[in-house]
């Protein structure tokens, strides 16, 4: 079966993480330090802690910028739902922006608008959460005026965009966000199997996370020498959100190996895109100037309603040839939870609801062959006709 995202694993990877099962120590061991030195340096940030998921480092951002019940923080619909349930999990109000109809990112003039509705009703967001969905950035630049003119905390979910650049910077996400959140699951760029990772320049934000990640932990030197070599203190009520060491030494060989998947991602975009650039029935995702797109996803719109087939029918007979076409995403806000709990509708986001309409994830990944590259492209073009 040839899926829309899948790992890219060779040797040295699982012998990584063998050496790692075979010494003494397999997690809360020196792998952990390690995997985020390397990621500081890939990314251009001061602090880092690995986590145990790109959902986890989410929750602890919003932990560590104090997010609570009288807080709205405003993000993308067209997301994972962990986006807007990490608000949640913090007794935050989740509320939504539309997108820009060429990146399907949040659109900074949306954001813009719901300040001013929120102004009005005598209300504050307290922080905006950008998606870089599919793999491109943002417009992080709009978004960091708004956030320095409103005194907005940014965070940039960043999970999708491992490897893209923005202004042409591949650092850009520490560079505009207060805090950048990383998820490394197998159908990433790069994988620890579950994983994720938060960045920051912020020294107060690092150590907050830091402690939350483990139980709202803290140990330190002066403590022991006071105290006993045992001793330790609960700060804050935290989580287990701990990374195994076998992951991380699987993460930093994976890491080693990002630009070249992303180079590899992109030639099979690229390859996609001069097949079906000029097909009236077919939308290819749009690229801004200065952004490098690292395809996390392949998001091709498909014009329903000029072809004979519907989307349901469209994934059934792809499915029957190998093919598992995906859809990324139903909105958030469509979520049977989300309408219930907050009253949204249909026709709140449009935007966001007409690509939810079109769109279906191509296979992308590192490893995709050619010949299955051509299967797909051969099936579909077939289909549509």
């Amino acid at each position: 079966m040839i899926n829309y995202g899948r790992q890219s694993l060779n040797s040295r990877d699982i012998n990584e993480v063998l050496k790692v099962l075979k010494s003494e120590l397999i997690t809360q061991g020196k792998k952990i330090n390690e995997f985020e030195k390397d990621l500081n340096k890939k990314f251009g940030s001061k602090y880092c802690n690995v986590v145990a998921s790109g959902t986890s480092a989410l929750h602890l951002a919003g932990l560590s910028l104090g997010w609570n019940k009288n807080d709205i923080i405003l993000t993308s619909p067209l997301s994972f739902i962990a986006s807007a349930n990490c608000i949640l999990y913090s007794n935050a109000r989740p509320d939504f922006a539309d997108i820009d109809k060429e990146t399907f990112t949040i659109d900074p003039n949306c954001v813009e608008d719901k300040i001013k509705f929120y102004k009005k009703k005598g209300k504050k967001i307290r922080s905006i959460v950008g998606i870089d969905y599919a793999g491109h950035p943002c417009d992080w630049l709009s978004l960091r005026y708004l956030a320095n003119k409103h005194n907005i905390s940014l965070i940039n979910d960043n999970c999708h965009a491992l490897g893209s650049a923005y202004n042409r910077n591949f650092k850009y996400a520490v560079k505009y966000a207060d805090i950048v959140t990383q998820s490394y699951h197998p159908v990433k760029a790069i994988t620890t199997g579950e994983g994720g990772s938060i960045l920051t320049n912020d020294k107060n934000l690092y150590l907050k996370i830091k402690s939350y990640r483990s139980h709202g932990i803290e140990k330190n030197n002066s403590m022991m020498k006071k105290n006993g070599l045992w001793y330790y203190e609960m700060q804050r009520l935290g989580f287990n959100y701990r990374i195994t060491d076998f992951q991380c030494a699987l993460g930093i060989s994976q890491l080693k190996q990002l630009d070249k998947f992303i180079r590899k991602r992109n030639k099979i975009a690229n390859k996609y895109n001069q097949v079906f650039q000029f097909n009236s029935k077919l939308t290819i995702p749009g690229v801004k100037k200065d952004v490098v797109h690292s395809y996390h996803l392949y998001p091709l719109q498909i014009n329903f309603h000029k072809i004979r087939l519907n989307k349901k029918d469209l994934f059934i007979k792809m499915k029957k040839k190998g093919i598992n076409l995906m859809v990324h995403y139903i909105p958030i806000h469509l979520q049977p939870y989300y309408k219930k709990k907050f009253h949204y509708k249909f026709g709140d986001y449009p935007i966001s609801e007409n690509f939810y309409r079109k769109e279906c994830s191509l296979p992308i990944f590192a490893n995709l062959k050619d010949s299955h590259q051509n299967l797909v492209i051969k099936k579909l073009l077939e289909y549509i006709k």
